[in-house]
Order: C-alpha cells, then structure tokens, then sequence
C-alpha cells in the first residue's frame, strides 16, 4: 500500500483488508484500556501525603471554586467516574471516592474539572453536551443506514448515515479538548492546593491522567477509521452503479 494523504484512499484500504481494519479496531481499544488499568492499579497503592480521599478532595476544590451546590456522589462500577452536568452532580466510583491514593486523587480531581467547566462555560464541554443527542440517533442508526442504503441502492439514505456517522467522529474530536483541559486544571488544583506535595506524586498523578486521556486518543481513531471506511462503502458501491 503506497503512503497518501487522500482519505478516501485510506478508507478503500480498509475496506480491502477487513482483517487488518478489525484488528486495529480491536487492538487499539484494547491497548489503551489496558495501559489505564495497569496505571491505575500501579497509582491506586501509593497513599497521597495529605492522606485525603477522593470525595475529600473534589470536596476541597469545589469549595474552593464557589461550586459548594454542586453534589457528590458514589457511582457505581470501577473507573465509572463522571460528572454529570443536567444535575450538577460529580459521581465518583468506590475505589476513586473512598481511597487516599494518588489515582484516586487524579481522577477525582480530573471530574471536579469537568463542574469547573461547566460553571464557567468552557466552550467545547457544551459544544459536546449539544451533540449527544445526534451521537445518540447516530449510534443507533447511523451504520445500519450506509448499509441499508448500499443493500436498496438508495445511497441518499447511505449518504445520511455518514453524516450521522461523521457526527461520532466529530463528538470524540471535541471530547479530547475537554478531557486534556480538564485534566490540566486538575494538576492546577492539586499543586496550587498542596494536595499532592512531592514531585513524585505530582508525576504519578499526571500518568494516570494521561493513560486515561490515550482512551479517548482511541476512541477518535476508531471513529476515524470506521467513518473512513464506510464512506469507502457507499463511494465504491456508487461507482460500481453508473
């Protein structure tokens, strides 16, 4: 395969080679969940100096941001932190809430920054809210329709599902400015705070943080890949038509 910038070229590349498409879309995932969780299993251990847990410490920051009305909650499920801007609420797993460690701290303070976001009206985290329910229909019905389309030759309604498709692409591409900006004002917080005191727990925090971030890195290359080869499809199925 001849290197090119031209993405239709990469897609139709991928659609001949289905075994290498499927692997990628396997292994990419798979690689980068696994580089989070061997992280955090590594960081989960090491006891945070200041000796406060997760809930204590998105507790402290939120405080410290004006953002007291805003909940925190137990979620349930390991690593199911999120924060939830419909009800104001960060929800913290068991490990991440109840834990002094120096992930539990990160994470904690990586969701509290999502509530600073929010507060503050930081553009790409409502850009994202605004597309969920586009990401939602597009998750549901967005491949069917390239292949329903590309079955009836009715490739108007294949045309719809890449755009629907696209919108997955587009919503994991803004996600990344979110989560990286998050992150950064979760390492702002825990230093600027003395939550975490030593250069060593410092460097700790920042590999969970960036493991957890190589997962969204992931997911905007599957996204890539699968709008890369679908829109491949429905090319290569109207040029076998005329």
């Amino acid at each position: 395969m001849n290197f090119t910038l031209d993405p239709m070229a990469w897609g139709m590349a991928l659609q001949n080679n289905m075994m290498i498409y499927f692997l990628i879309l396997l292994i990419i995932p798979l690689a980068a969940q696994g580089f989070l969780m061997s992280t955090f299993s590594k960081y989960k251990t090491v006891r945070a100096s200041s000796n406060m847990t997760g809930f204590e410490v998105a507790r402290r920051i939120l405080d410290a941001n004006g953002l007291q009305h805003v909940a925190i909650e137990e979620a349930h499920g390991k690593l199911s932190d999120h924060y939830d801007p419909r009800t104001k609420t960060v929800r913290l797993s068991t490990d991440i809430l109840r834990r002094p460690s120096v992930a539990s701290v990160a994470v904690a303070a990586h969701e509290v920054g999502h509530a600073i976001q929010h507060a503050q009206n930081y553009g790409p985290l409502l850009l994202r809210s605004k597309l969920v329910p586009v990401v939602n229909i597009a998750n549901r019905v967005g491949f069917l329709a390239v292949i329903m389309g590309i079955m009836l030759e009715a490739f108007v309604i294949a045309e719809i599902g890449i755009v629907l498709i696209s919108a997955l692409f587009i919503f994991q591409l803004i996600t990344l400015p979110v989560e990286f900006n998050a992150s950064a004002r979760a390492m702002e917080s825990l230093t600027s705070m003395n939550i975490l005191y030593s250069n060593e727990e410092q460097r700790g925090a920042r590999k969970v943080l960036t493991a957890a971030a190589l997962t969204y890195v992931a997911g905007l290359i599957v996204a890539l890949l699968q709008l890369l080869r679908f829109a491949a499809m429905v090319s290569g199925s109207r040029g076998r038509r005329r």
